[in-house]
């Protein structure tokens, strides 16, 4: 017995509604509107009615394929809607929860000491300078009474850069943040000169040798400090420093001492040396800073008369400073990133 077309279409809705997927639905669709689907077939057997009932006929067929199409819609449809559902249930966001906070960041250690030595310095009084990490040779080395070839500069051995300065000589990175000395000093030499201000700064940054190992490292800290003005002797140095080492370690149970010693831009000399007089270190000297008072022919670069100005310089490394203050018995824990150290600090 033939089919009519509205069991066809009674039977393609029913497919249609029975499937639960996709795929399913496609498949249902090309046994109805497909190359070989019942309604194709219904179609390419109208070449053989004649002209009148083939007009009718088809217009019979076309719209039973219509009503197909529109149960195929309607049910693609659905399950989209159902796909979807059953997404966003697996995905749902349970808003009732405390929601999952940004980790706090913290401060590196070592800038955590120079903020509290430039707090410190500028309680008393000193400026605070900053200046370029790739510096000229004249402001490194021979400006500070350490001219070329002269042996001292073997001491600091540094990376030099492909360019040269006005002085025809190479750029390099910084050994010390000592040039801001000549630098800072100057600029400010007639404000001293004319109007009295002392010099006091001190001069914090990164600097550079060619060091690498438990104890150095080729890129590191250091502060440099100084006071020029007409009356400043090293006992204002011992003062000043030893005060500052009781502040920064919060604590008057420590010894200073200052140990003959040599540097080209200071005369005379001194290592200062520290030891606590309780904790784990106690009894044992420490070496903390280099200093002295400002060499003449310095001051004089500086712009200034060294017969009638004088004053102390230093210069401390903020990883020692650290080092010391928490305990710190490697280096290399500054530069490793390690978050199990760094978060010790936040």
């Amino acid at each position: 017995m033939t089919e009519s077309l509205q069991q066809i279409v009674d039977r393609a809705r029913a497919e249609f509604a029975a499937v639960s997927e996709g795929p399913a639905l496609e498949d249902a669709k090309a046994r109805y509107l497909g190359k070989g689907g019942a309604l194709t077939e219904l179609l390419k057997g109208l070449t053989a009615l004649p002209p009148e009932e083939k007009k009718s006929r088809g217009a019979e067929i076309n719209r039973a394929k219509e009503t197909v199409e529109e149960a195929l819609r309607a049910r693609r449809a659905e399950l989209a809607e159902a796909a979807l559902a059953a997404r966003l249930a697996a995905e749902a966001i349970d808003v009732t929860l405390p929601g999952r906070g940004r980790g706090t960041g913290g401060i590196h250690p070592v800038i955590r000491t120079w903020q509290r030595v430039e707090e410190i310095f500028g309680s008393i009084g000193f400026d605070v300078a900053d200046g370029p990490e790739i510096e000229a040779d004249w402001f490194n080395f021979t400006a500070l009474n350490n001219p070329p070839n002269h042996p001292a500069r073997s001491m600091q051995d540094t990376f030099y850069v492909d360019m040269k300065g006005t002085d025809g000589l190479p750029l390099l990175l910084r050994t010390h943040t000592s040039p801001m000395q000549v630098r800072y000093a100057r600029e400010h030499a007639r404000a001293l000169v004319e109007e009295g201000k002392p010099i006091k700064v001190i001069a914090p940054g990164r600097t550079y040798r060619v060091d690498s190992d438990a104890t150095h490292s080729p890129m590191f800290h250091q502060v440099e400090g100084l006071w020029i003005d007409e009356a400043i002797s090293f006992a204002d140095l011992k003062g000043v420093y030893t005060d500052f080492l009781r502040r920064f370690f919060e604590t008057d149970a420590l010894t200073v001492r200052f140990r003959p010693s040599y540097f080209p831009f200071t005369e005379p000399s001194a290592e200062i040396d520290m030891m606590f007089d309780s904790g784990p270190l106690k009894g044992r000297w420490l070496e903390i800073s280099g200093s002295g008072q400002v060499h003449p022919a310095v001051v004089r670069n500086f712009g200034l008369d060294p017969e009638r100005y004088i004053g102390f310089a230093f210069g401390s490394g903020l990883e020692r400073l650290t080092m010391l203050r928490y305990g710190i018995g490697d280096l290399r824990l500054f530069f490793e990133g390690d978050l199990r150290f760094l978060r010790q600090f936040a």
